[in-house]
This record gives structure tokens, sequence and C-alpha cells, in this order.
């Protein structure tokens, strides 16, 4: 069975039908612009201010190099989401294993713990520097952004980029403020572009690597752009490609502006000024006698604020991706991103008891090496998966592409074995030799585990790929499409239960089952729960003017559907609707379920809940929900 869509509430929920070049990029325009929020959060800026403050534009080379590696594998994953109809943790899912599918679903956890992290210390920083509220706090204050984030959603994909491009628009705009303030010079930019590196460096410059190529938005990549709607045919897949490399090329280089100007400007105030900064605070302060200009420090400030709330949004859903591609689980996105959040606090607030404002910056700093640490493992998959001709057709890499995408990935690991190597030679050396031994014992299986995605699996994968993934036949009728529906099986509907609730939603909920019931001969059962204290309270034995009118009202629908041929029977249970529409439904055991929707989501369903997920939830029978 193939796996359900990416996002499934905004999948192919933007058309791209506009005539002309320009209105139809715009369509298309979106999907990369909130895979940069990535590359421009707190985490970043920790790298950035570090590599800035401490080597001067030594290490803007890294940067450029970064962001090119960032374009190629984002244009990657874009495209095995275009052309394969899957995003990478699906892709996974259906081409790997169990048990290395459930190591590589940790390992991205990590990655998106670690990155969330940096978006909850730098948003807790930037309220302490706007508010004075103090880091703790502000850490705490932080879990609440699961709210935005719901509110939000209610709203479908435009508005949630329009919301990041806003705050984009902000950030951008007080960096290049403040570089304009800075004045640094341009033979000394023109520099740091030459590459060098020494093992001084290499910590900061493997830091500003993940933080720049963020593995959990190769994920996020992937399953963003199929919320457009643009065909199924090799000519409108090929269209969407180009669409989304403009889109891919445009985003990521303005974020790429966004971080060269905060390590430049560090690199022109700071670092030249022989000032070391060890906390974002403390960069804060510095700005405004240094700059002389007191709008210097608000606008960093500002700009973090924004930072911080910007990647939580995209943060949610790459998490919301990840667990149910890998698993094929699906989670309320409330409570997912309050697991998440939790899960960056707790480290968060034990940093800042325990070590200080000073500690909070090397853990941005952390945060963003162990997300270069997982890098390769998201960024092998990709690879093989879209060079693989059976699953990608014509679309399957060049061998130029592969070249290059190769380069990369022997880079990033290269980098990584590096530091590794380097720090446990520091401690072998002030611990003994005993530590070289039980780091090989540590990441055996995590080696293993990468040599095992980079040259075994083919054999497994190919037969997944025949099973689950979209051919591109010619006709643009996918061969995915025609096995299912041949030799579909007729359902009969014979039983057809409908809970109603005497309001205006039974009206619409009626009409679909009295139309499949006059269809298929179907008996409809019409079930009402009295919830009212008196009932909960006294069940059957209640009675009062309220129930006495709904039994007068059920009673009436009964006898106008028989009018019409439609035959009926009504039910009254007294209790909590949840607890006994599922009651009911196991007793009589329908082929069908009606329900009408129940006019709110998002927040309201945390205050009203939400009595539709729970029946789906805990019967049999497909239940179709209706509404006006």
């Amino acid at each position: 069975m193939s796996a359900a869509a990416s996002l499934p509430e905004v999948h192919s929920s933007v058309g791209t039908k506009q005539i002309g070049f320009w209105r139809r990029l715009l369509a298309f325009t979106g999907p990369a612009y909130l895979v940069s929020v990535g590359y421009m959060d707190p985490g970043n800026w920790a790298t950035d201010l570090e590599g800035g403050a401490r080597f001067g534009y030594q290490l803007l080379w890294v940067l450029v190099v970064s962001n090119f590696m960032a374009i190629l594998l984002q244009t990657l994953s874009a495209r095995l989401g275009i052309v394969a109809g899957r995003d990478l943790a699906q892709a996974c899912r259906e081409s790997y294993p169990q048990r290395v599918n459930y190591a590589l679903w940790i390992l991205c956890e990590i990655a998106i713990a670690a990155c969330d992290l940096a978006e909850v210390l730098g948003a807790a920083i930037a309220l302490n520097l706007l508010f004075k509220i103090p880091l703790i706090l502000g850490v705490i204050i932080t879990a609440a952004d699961i709210l935005l984030v719901l509110w939000f959603s209610r709203y479908g994909i435009r508005m949630i980029e329009a919301i990041v491009l806003s705050l984009i628009a902000v950030i951008t705009g007080c960096f290049l403020v403040e570089l304009w303030m800075a004045k640094p010079i341009f033979t000394e930019i023109v520099g740091g572009l030459v590459p060098r590196l020494t093992d001084q460096s290499l910590y900061v410059a493997i830091g500003i690597l993940g933080a720049t190529v963020m593995p959990h938005n190769l994920y996020l990549h992937s399953a963003l752009v199929q919320t457009r709607e643009f065909g199924s045919s090799v000519n409108e897949k090929r269209m969407a490609c180009k669409f989304n490399l403009i889109d891919s090329v445009v985003a990521l280089n303005g974020a790429l502006i966004v971080n060269a100007a905060i390590l430049i400007l560090a690199a022109a105030v700071f670092f030249n000024r022989h000032i070391v900064v060890t906390e974002i605070q403390q960069a804060h302060l510095l700005l405004s006698p240094l700059l002389g200009a007191g709008a210097a420090s608000a606008l960093f400030a500002i700009a973090l604020l924004a930072s911080g709330q910007s990647s939580t949004l995209t943060g949610t859903m790459a998490g919301q991706i990840v667990m149910e591609g890998f698993l094929d689980l699906r989670m309320r996105p409330w409570l997912r991103r309050l697991i998440t959040r939790l899960i960056a606090i707790i480290p968060a607030i034990i940093v800042i008891h325990y070590a200080g404002e000073h500690g909070t910056y090397s853990l941005l700093i952390l945060s963003q090496v162990i997300l270069s640490l997982q890098l390769p493992f998201a960024v092998i998959p990709l690879v093989r998966f879209t060079s693989d001709k059976q699953r990608m057709g014509e679309f399957a890499n060049k061998a130029w592409v592969k070249i290059l995408a190769w380069a990369s990935a022997i880079l990033i690991i290269g980098l990584n074995a590096r530091l590794v190597y380097t720090t446990v030679a520091g401690w072998a050396e002030s611990s003994g030799a005993w530590v070289w031994f039980a780091m090989a014992a540590g990441t055996a299986p995590i080696f293993g585990l990468l040599l095992w995605i980079s040259f075994t699996g083919s054999q497994k994968q190919r037969a997944a790929i025949a099973r689950a993934t979209p051919g591109l036949a010619q006709d643009g009728i996918s061969e995915l499409g025609k096995q299912v529906v041949a030799d579909l099986p007729v359902p009969v509907y014979a039983k057809i239960l409908v809970p109603l609730d005497h309001t205006d939603r039974d009206r619409i909920a009626i009409a679909h089952a009295a139309a499949l019931g006059r269809a298929h001969g179907a008996m409809l059962y019409l079930l009402h729960v009295e919830e009212g204290v008196t009932s909960v309270l006294f069940g059957d034995e209640s009675k009062t003017a309220e129930v006495s009118e709904g039994e007068r009202y059920f009673t009436s629908i009964v006898e106008s559907l028989a009018t019409q041929g439609i035959e009926s029977k009504l039910t009254v249970v007294h209790g909590k609707p949840r607890q006994e529409i599922v009651r009911y439904a196991r007793d009589l055991n329908p082929d069908l379920v009606v329900m009408g929707a129940h006019g709110h989501r998002g927040l309201k369903d945390l205050i009203y809940g939400a009595t539709i997920n729970a029946v789906r939830h805990e019967i049999k029978a497909p239940v179709l929900v209706v509404g006006e």
C-alpha cells in the first residue's frame, strides 16, 4: 500500500495553472523560503558570530561553499518530492529495512531536537534583551508557541509562507542596516573567500556547515513542494522542477546574505577590535557603543526574536513530516510540537541554571555541530534515491550532478571525521588511550549504518520502488494509480450510522446518508446523544424540556424520511457523545458512519474536544465527515 500524502492537510492545495511566467512563478514561490528560515535561525547566529569574532573573515568561504551545497541538496530534495511523489522520510521507510529505518528516524529526531534547542535559546535570549525577562522564564514561555503554530496552520500553507516571508524581511532589513553602520572593508571580505582551515577554526567551521545545510530541511523541502498542484505528466513535473529551482536559488542566496552579514558584522566590529564574544547578549550590548547608534542593539534583538519564531513554524512541520514519513504514525500537531519542545527545554534550563548565560552560547554552537554530524544520514539516501532511474525516470541525476552531490557528501563526512578525530585525540591525551577504545565501541554502530546506506540496500530499494513509487508513464497516468484502481472491491452499505446533534449540521449529514441509502437500499440508524448535566447524571431517567423537544425533532426526521421511501431507526442515549457513539457503533457494526463536521478546529479542538477524531480512531467502520 502506498504511503499517505505528505502534509495531507495542505497537500496539492495551491494551484499553479496561472497564465504567464511571473504569475506561475509566484504560485510556486514559497517552499524554499520556509526552508531558508532554517538557515538563519539562532544557531546560525551563534556560529556566524563566533566565526567572525574569533577568526575575522577567514570562514566566509565556508558560508559560501555551504550555501552552494545547500542549493544543490535542496534542489534534489524538491525533485524527489515532485517526481516520485514522496518526501525523503517516506522514501526511506519504503526502501530500507525496519531496523535501519528506525535508526535513521532516531538520528533525525536528535537533529530536530538540536535545532529546536537553538530556537528555544534564541527566542529566550531575544525576550531577555528586549523585555529583561529572565532566561529560564523565557525558555518556559517558548513552550507556548505551539498555540501560534495551531493558530496559523488553520489558514493554510500560503498564510504560513506569508508570515515567514515577513519575518525574513525583518531579519534581512535589520542586518543590512547594521552592516551599513559597521562599514566593513571590501578587500578583507574578498580575502575571506579564499579557502583555509586550521584545527582551531575546524569546530566553528563544522558548526557553520551544520547550521547552513540542515538535515531536517532536506525532509521538509521534499514535502513542501507537494503543496503545489502541478499535475502528473512528465512535462508538468519538468515545469514544477524548473520553478522550484528558481525558488530555491533566490531564497537560499537570500539566506546567504543574512548569514554573511552576521559574520562580516562580527568581523568588522569585534575581530578588528580584538574583542572576544562569549555570549549573544554581549554582542548585543557592544553594538551600540561600537557602532555609535542606539538603534543597533534594538535591531539586533528584534531580528533575533523574528529568527527564533520563524524557524519555530518550519521546525514544527519538519517534525510532523519525519514522524509520519518514517513511522507512518500520525500525531496531533500540538502534541507532537509539545513533546519536541519539552525535549529542547529541559537541557536548556539545566545549562542556564548551572552554566549561566555563557553556557547558552556554547550550547547553541554545539547544537549546530550535532546537526552537521547527523547530516550524512540524510544526504546519502537523498543522493541515492534521486540518482535511481527506476525511481526518477528521466529526472534521475545526470553524471555531473552525481559528482557534485557525492563530493558534497564526502566533504561533509571528511570534516566530521576530522573533528571527531581531533576531539578524541585531545581527550586521549589528557585521560589515556582507553578513550580511543571507548569511542570506537560507541561509534561502530553509527559508522556501520553509514556504510550500509552508502553501499547496500539497493535490492530492497528496487523492490520497494516497484511497489510504492508512482511511475512516469508517458500518458501522464502513474503505474501505481493503475494498480490501485484495478479490480476494485464494490462496497455495499446495508447499515449506515448517522450521529445527530440537533444543530444545522444534521441536515447535511442526513442528505449524504439518504443519498447513499437510496443507492444501496440501506437502513439509516440515527443516533443522538443527550449530553446535558441532567442526562449525564440520571441517564434514561432524565426528562427536561430540552430532551422532550429533541425527541419530537428526531421523530419528525424519521417520519419525513419514511415519506421519501428511506427506512430509518432512531435511538436516543444519554452521556458523553464520544463514548456513546463508539459504544453504539461497536454494537451495531455499521458499514459506514456519516458525521457532520463539528465546525471548529485548531485551538478550539483543545477547548471543546474533537468528537470526530475520537470516533474514527475507535471504530473499524469508515467514517464520512461532511460539512457545508
